[in-house]
């Protein structure tokens, strides 16, 4: 991962006699055994250009580079100033493009012999780019010539596209080389223009500084607390503390919520990388940073803020249970010499929103770059990351913190206030919290803002979607089913209407219509017997007809009669059950004869 500032403002370091000046940043390599391939050498000078850049020379093919360190990225880009040598290099067929938060190096993986630190790594693959102006221009003249990127092996690209272990990275080969020593690099950041401090930036590998050896009894921070969703996602990443991960100016914890999906209720995923001139925090926390200072504004142009160069800032960060504060020259940050619309000189607030690195996937909420980590001393132990290592050790992070507050507030008066303290002044209080200033939100920013929250759950998504697709499948196979279910119950109760036995359920019912129900045993008669067995032994009983038969035309003879026979007790009763029956059921006609017939 790599995020540059704009070249104008770089080139402005180089423009600026006092921004020239260059401290060396050392390289140093671990004391192992006469016979490994590592051994201690004289310490290589790292430049630190304004601030803004630190860089370490690389020999390629029989070429020295001066190329970035940057452990947020995987993998090692050159560009050669003058004619490649294309006879040292070996073309592996392949091509690919890189892609950093500020811009894309395109080219051809190649392998050759690479010398870092005085030790020498054979078929070393990297990428060489022959066209920079895709990145961010000519970068020879911002003094460098390509980028080695410090990050976990499974996060290269070039990695990706080789087969076998042709492909692996320059920490990979050259821990590998020896397994004797410690899968471990320390990285201390100088800072210019500080006239409290003469310490020089140092780069070590498997060896601590001597001085600040006591980073090795700091809490390991777990870089994998918080799972990725790719293994090309993995960062030297740690989280901080719970409700204290930073300490904003007026001493209070700048409360927000993470955006990654497992990160512990309170805590924040920060990321270091120092390939980040500005440290990259979410647009609260910068707010919460900027916003109450009098005078200040935010460049919605460059999107950081313009802070007063004589604002003193005292802001830290929490992790493992140990305090980190930040140098108040780093906060303000004056190396640019930026101008307002008036001329006057002002600064800018390097703890940026962030932006252009905004995490779509949702694997941290910030990264800290170079203005965090001249605060600190880090150790970034790669443990079993380093494959073939007899290390079994999990990668974790050490860090050391390099500021002494009082010691580092009377810097900032020496070189900010001319030696007079008037930091308590009213000049430099902070407004009141009601007043805070708040920087505006991008059209961009709402779009990435909207990604991140679609494509950070994915897998919560899909499987909200799995389910709804789930239980639809699920209700059209149950109502296919119970269709099925009462055609076939139809087809059975045709078939026993139609003489075949029916079965179940649907037999008794068919039965007990049969036997409750008689067709009606005349014409003219609204009553019909309801009781079939009762009719027989009642003609049995009595040799006298019980209802002689007359013709059609007696019809008043007949209505007495039938008015007698429903006065009578045991057939009133099933009268109403009938009338319901009739309504449902035609009469059918039957001749005399046929009743007679009929009722016998």
């Amino acid at each position: 991962m790599r995020s540059l500032i704009p070249l104008s403002l770089l080139l402005t370091i180089f423009d600026t006699p006092v921004h020239g000046i260059v401290f060396p940043f050392h390289v140093k390599l671990g004391n192992p055994s006469p016979s490994s391939g590592l051994q201690r050498r004289s310490p290589i000078t790292v430049n630190n250009i304004g601030n803004a850049q630190y860089v370490s020379n690389l020999t390629v093919a029989g070429v020295t580079l001066p190329v970035l360190l940057d452990t947020g990225s995987s993998d090692l880009w050159v560009h050669f100033r003058d004619t490649p040598p294309v006879s040292n290099m070996k073309d592996l067929g392949k091509s690919i493009t890189l892609a950093y938060a500020v811009g894309k190096a395109p080219g051809e993986i190649v392998a050759s012999t690479v010398q870092f630190a005085n030790t020498s790594v054979s078929n070393q693959a990297y990428l060489f780019v022959n066209d920079t102006s895709q990145f961010t221009g000519n970068i020879n003249s911002q003094g460098y010539s390509g980028l080695l990127g410090l990050g976990p092996n499974e996060g290269s690209a070039i990695k990706k596209k080789i087969d076998g272990d042709a492909g692996n990275n320059l920490l990979q080969n050259l821990f590998a080389q020896d397994k004797q020593t410690d899968n471990y690099i320390t990285i201390m950041l100088n800072r210019i223009n500080d006239p409290g401090t003469n310490m020089t930036g140092q780069f070590t590998i498997s060896e601590v500084v001597p001085q600040y050896s006591s980073i090795t009894s700091m809490p390991k921070l777990d870089v994998e607390t918080v799972n990725r969703l790719l293994k090309s996602d993995q960062h030297w990443q740690a989280l901080t503390d719970k409700d204290q991960g930073i300490i904003g100016p007026d001493g209070n914890p700048i409360q927000m919520d993470s955006i990654v999906p497992k990160a512990p209720d309170g805590q924040y995923v920060a990321v270091l990388d120092s390939g980040y001139t500005f440290s990259q925090v979410p647009r609260a926390m910068s707010d919460a940073i900027y916003g109450r200072v009098q005078g200040a504004y935010y460049d919605t142009t460059n999107q950081w803020w313009v802070i007063p160069c004589g604002q003193y800032l005292n802001v830290s960060f929490n992790f493992g249970g140990h305090n980190f504060p930040i140098h108040p020259l780093d906060l303000v940050d004056d190396n640019f010499s930026q101008l307002d619309s008036t001329g006057k000189k002002v600064c800018i607030g390097s703890f940026q929103p962030i932006t252009s690195a905004f995490s779509l996937l949702g694997s941290y909420d910030m990264i800290l770059g170079m203005s965090f980590l001249r605060s600190a001393y880090v150790l970034l132990n790669y443990g079993n990351w380093i494959s073939g290592s007899s290390s079994q050790d999990e990668p974790y992070m050490q860090m050391l913190s390099t500021v002494d507050p009082v010691a580092a507030r009377q810097d900032f008066i020496n070189v900010r206030l001319g030696g007079n303290d008037t930091i308590n002044t009213p000049r430099w209080a902070l407004l009141p919290a009601n007043e805070t200033q708040h920087s505006p939100v991008s059209a961009e920013e709402k779009k990435k803002m909207y990604q991140e929250k679609v494509l950070s759950r994915w897998p919560y998504i899909f499987l909200g979607c799995l389910a709804i697709v789930s239980i639809s499948v699920g209700l059209c196979i149950w109502k296919c089913c119970c269709k099925r279910c009462r055609n076939k119950k139809g087809d059975m109760g045709l078939e026993g209407s139609s003489g075949r036995k029916p079965f179940g359920l649907f037999a008794k019912k068919t039965a007990d219509k049969r036997e409750s129900y008689l067709q009606l045993e005349s014409k003219n008669q609204s009553m019909a017997n309801l009781s079939s067995p009762h009719v027989p032994s009642y003609h049995q009983n009595d040799s006298t007809s019980a209802f002689p038969t007359y013709p059609p035309d007696q019809g008043d003879y007949h209505r007495n009669s039938h008015s007698s026979y429903r006065s009578h007790q045991s057939y009133n009763q099933p009268q109403q059950g009938y009338q319901g029956y009739h309504q449902g059921y035609p009469q059918q006609q039957y001749s005399q004869g046929q009743y007679q017939q009929h009722a016998v």
